[in-house]
């Protein structure tokens, strides 16, 4: 808005791409009859009322009453830039000023890329150019779902455009390698402009040795059958099995990737690795082979009886000797009580003699000679 809304004559300001129309609209709240006019960055009066006075035809009157006067300006061009007058012939007169900003945008982007082909753990670098835009456009970066701070820098050529370029530096790994490295360019002049590279990413092999066979237990008299699985960029061409100080059975056969043993034994014990090349390095996997009894892992489920026979040993002990705690306890509490009440005959007796024949049954004091059991 470029007036004050406590104003009679209100305007506002235009933002147009180049090449196309944009609207100019004087409106007025309260209008007495009063005369509105319309000029250009040069004072120059484009629209008096609904007369247009300048002979260029791209200007045309879109709504005249007492309350606005509306014009377009088709195939707009950076010349048309300025500040636009709306005025109302009062007493003082009254203006409006409108600033007309024309938007050109850039180029389509243009991304060059220092390497073609990258190896991983190497930096590489990128640049990414959007030209002749008015104003500078904003460029960023995008590796997959992630943004890549980039350096930017802004040229102001001689027809008043800016030229923006961007350069992104990073490193690479195999992740990397068939992911798209994205230049994007925000104008307010355009939507969803952008540019992409993918990356090719070189990477030494991965190697991964799979027991195809057996399931458990390597035992003597089975066979041992092995797969070397090797992904790289280049790919691996073939791969190498090796036994590591000493050397592979010279009865195992070795098809490809895979290594197949027979008839397992004792003497085969070791370390077997698999290599895998390629123009970047060199990988490997080992597995460690050992041979088991022919019986071995046989009693295992024995075992397992035997710990469940003694944990029911263990639980049948602990309550007999909680048992015996009890029992005790009760003993000891019964045969305190009867000593305790039989002697109570005696305590109320005049001499030995009394006591004696009151301990023995007598029947002086009778109601004390009560046996209790608790």
């Amino acid at each position: 808005q470029s007036c004050d809304d406590g104003q009679n004559l209100v305007t506002d300001n235009v933002s147009v791409v180049e090449g196309e129309t944009a609207i100019i609209s004087c409106r007025v709240k309260d209008n007495d009859d009063s005369v509105i006019q319309l000029l250009n960055p040069n004072r120059q009066t484009i629209y008096f009322r609904d007369m247009r006075p300048l002979k260029d035809a791209r200007f045309q009157l879109v709504n005249f009453s007492d309350n606005e006067l509306r014009v377009s300006l088709s195939n707009v061009s950076l010349s048309d830039e300025g500040r636009y007058v709306c005025q109302l012939y009062t007493d003082p007169p009254q203006e409006a000023y409108a600033d007309i900003t024309v938007l050109v945008p850039p180029g389509s982007p243009l991304i060059d890329a220092r390497d073609e082909v990258l190896s991983e753990g190497n930096e590489t670098e990128m640049t990414c150019t959007a030209m002749s835009s008015k104003p500078a456009a904003t460029i960023r970066w995008m590796k997959g779902d992630k943004e890549l701070p980039g350096k930017p820098k802004v040229e102001l050529t001689y027809d008043r455009m800016y030229t923006v370029t961007s350069r992104l530096t990073f490193t690479v790994n195999k992740e990397d390698d068939g992911v798209p490295v994205v230049c994007i360019v925000d104008h307010p002049a355009v939507k969803d402009f952008q540019a992409q590279k993918y990356l090719e990413v070189q990477y030494k092999p991965e190697v991964k040795i799979m027991v195809e066979f057996p399931q458990g237990l390597t035992r003597e008299g089975e066979n041992l059958e092995l797969s070397c699985q090797a992904k790289g960029k280049p790919q691996p061409q073939r791969v190498n099995w090796v036994k590591v100080d000493d050397d592979v059975p010279s009865h195992a056969v070795i098809t490809g990737a895979d290594l197949y043993i027979e008839n397992l034994n004792k003497s085969y014990n070791g370390t077997y690795r698999c290599v895998a090349a390629n123009s970047l390095g060199e990988s490997y996997d080992d597995y460690i082979l050992y041979v088991y009894d022919s019986r071995a892992g046989e009693g295992t489920p024995r075992t397992v009886d035997h710990a469940v026979i003694g944990g029911v040993v263990a639980v049948v002990v602990f309550a007999m000797l909680c048992l015996l705690i009890v029992l005790g306890r009760y003993f000891a509490r019964h045969k305190g009580t009867y000593f305790t009440h039989e002697a109570k005959g005696a305590d109320d007796a005049a001499d030995a003699d009394t006591a004696i024949i009151n301990a023995e049954g007598g029947h002086t004091n009778s109601d004390e000679k009560k046996e209790y059991y608790i």
